[in-house]
């Protein structure tokens, strides 16, 4: 068997030639007195359930206080209190149906909001 050479080419390489930048100036930035906001946001002060079309109805002989609504509820709206839930807190309830979708035991129940 026959090894055949490949030919290898060798090319200089210039170095790269650096380039200064010239320091920048500092801009004065300026922000009008409508935009500040001197207070953050809360939702304590700002209910926030009374836009949903759904509300959770809870029966509490079917709830064995496994506490899977609570711990999945985004809105925090299943307060707690010794160890056991307590009524839906609708005031921050969004209506997203998700602790009756979690509750494996059907004790809470998705139904139309009444207004």
């Amino acid at each position: 068997m026959r090894k055949i050479k490949k030919k290898t080419t060798t090319k200089s390489i210039k170095p790269v030639k650096k380039i200064k930048s010239k320091p920048k100036k500092k801009q004065e930035l300026k922000i009008s007195v409508g935009a500040a906001v001197l207070t953050p946001g809360s939702s304590i002060k700002h209910k926030t359930g009374d836009w949903r079309s759904m509300y959770p109805d809870w029966d509490k002989k079917k709830c064995t206080q496994c506490m899977a609504c609570w711990m999945y509820c985004p809105d925090d709206s299943i307060p707690v209190k010794n160890k056991k839930r307590i009524e839906t807190d609708l005031d921050f309830c969004k209506g997203c149906g998700i602790c009756a979708k979690e509750c494996i035991f059907g004790a809470i129940e998705m139904k139309k909001e009444k207004k």
